[in-house]
Formats: C-alpha cells, structure tokens, sequence
C-alpha cells in the first residue's frame, strides 16, 4: 500500500514496503527520482540494521558468526527491511509513522523500527530504533537519488574518503575534494550538506549521519546516502554503533529543496 502525503507545495508517496520513500515533488516537480521495484534504483530507501555492503555476508559478533543473503558480488547489502512491510501506526494530511519488529537469524537481536515522514517546509524523516534482545551492532542509512541537471556539487566537498578495495573499506582513509565525476565512494562527511545544478538546490541535514556514499551510477540523478557509519562497519569497527538491551536511538535526514 501506498500512503500519499501533503502540504502546500509538498507532497510525498511513501510504500508500507520497507517504508520506502517513492516520490518527493515541490509544486509537482520531482526532487528525488522517481522509486522503482528495485529500491535502490530510485526514490528513497531505508537501510537497516546495516547500511551499503558486509564483506561475503559474514561477520563476526560477541564470539559468533552469522551470515546474510549475498548479492552477484558476493556480499550483503542495503540491510534487511527493503522487503518488510511495515505496519501504518498513525497518519495524517502530512504525517506518516510506520512500524517493524525486526528479527532475523542473521542479525544477533530483535528490533522495532519507526519510521516517521513528515512535511513542513521540506521532508522529514526520523528514524527510531530500540532493541528488544541482547547487545547488537548497528548501521543506519537512507538511499535517497536526488535529480541533477547538468553540472552538479557539492558543498562542503572537502571529506575523508575511504579507501576501497572491491568495494569494502580498507581501513585507510585520505583526504579528497568531491568534485563533478564517477562515484561509488564512501566519505567521512559530518554535518549539513548541499547539492546543486540547475535543477536545484538541495540541503540534506542528517544529524549523528556522518558517513556519507556517493553514487553516480543512475543517469541524471546523484545519490547522497547518509549513513551512521562505513560500509562493512560489522566488520571493520568505522562509524559502527553498538545498541544496548533496552536502548532506543534515533536517526533524522530532513530535505529542503528549491527547484530552478
């Protein structure tokens, strides 16, 4: 099901599954591309309890192995609530609120998920997460693809990025400039951001998001991807956040978009 929300300007369409962003229009144009079937293609999707890559979908917790699904690559990717449907906890004009019990044998802990959106004078989501089991690893990320035309940049563009071997994270990390070109980078990137072209001018806040990956792979789009921390994070430690019996945390990235 989709629930389609509203204000002034604004207006979102957000699917119960994996409480995905579809759309995002200001005066009916679009500010993210338009979702596919295949979440991280286009609008904007949620990415949990790990966020990009885990190295052969394996990894190592309080002295046991688990594995999850790989991909072609073989690797996991993107967590594991894109294919959940996630349960409507309340809506209004302009507010959503979607819940998920998370449990998986891949994953050491039970979790609930909310995920709210909420238009006022730009999108909000805030994303909650509490753990109802033993102490488990976390990764939070959102996979928004934000429509450029032309020349794009961003600012500030001065990061660390990760160095990357097939994809994962070495470790190392250097000191980049982003600038107009090919990404499928990972940056340690804190802070506000802004992305323009001559399509528009964009500011992504995403406070306790401090990683940031870069994806330039779908024609006319740039994804911005803010997450809590690098890919392979159960693995390699970067940015890896470690939830307590009881504890609930939340993650925000809200979006303001002046079209041109």
């Amino acid at each position: 099901m989709q629930i389609k929300i509203s204000s002034g300007d604004l207006e979102a369409v957000v699917d119960q599954r994996g409480a995905y962003l579809r759309s995002f229009r200001v005066n009916g144009k679009n500010v993210i591309a338009e979702g596919q079937e295949r979440q991280t293609r286009g609008g904007m999707a949620i990415l949990l309890p790990f966020a990009n890559r885990i190295k052969g979908g394996r990894y190592e917790w309080k002295g046991k192995t688990y594995t999850l699904p790989v991909n072609r690559e073989g690797n996991a990717i993107h967590g594991l609530v894109m294919d959940k449907t996630f349960q409507i906890l309340s809506s209004d004009e302009r507010e959503v609120r979607l819940g998920l019990q998370l449990a998986d044998r891949g994953y050491p802990s039970s979790l609930l998920i909310e995920v709210d959106y909420l238009l006022k004078d730009g999108l909000t989501c805030v994303i909650w997460v509490e753990n109802e089991g033993d102490e488990a690893p976390l990764v939070v990320g959102t996979h928004p693809y934000f429509i450029v035309e032309g020349e794009w940049e961003i600012y500030p563009n001065r990061a660390k990025r990760c160095v990357m071997k097939d994809k994962i994270p070495t470790g190392e990390m250097i000191d980049f400039t982003i600038m107009q070109g090919e990404y499928d980078d990972c940056f340690h990137l804190p802070g506000d951001l802004n992305l323009s072209s001559r399509y528009s001018k964009i500011k992504i806040s995403k406070p306790g998001m401090d990683f940031v990956q870069l994806y330039t792979g779908i024609p006319g789009s740039v994804a911005v991807e803010p997450m809590s921390g690098a890919p392979d994070a159960f693995n390699n430690g970067i940015g890896l956040l470690t939830l307590a019996s009881g504890e609930r945390r939340r993650f925000e990235i809200r979006i303001e978009a002046q079209l041109l």
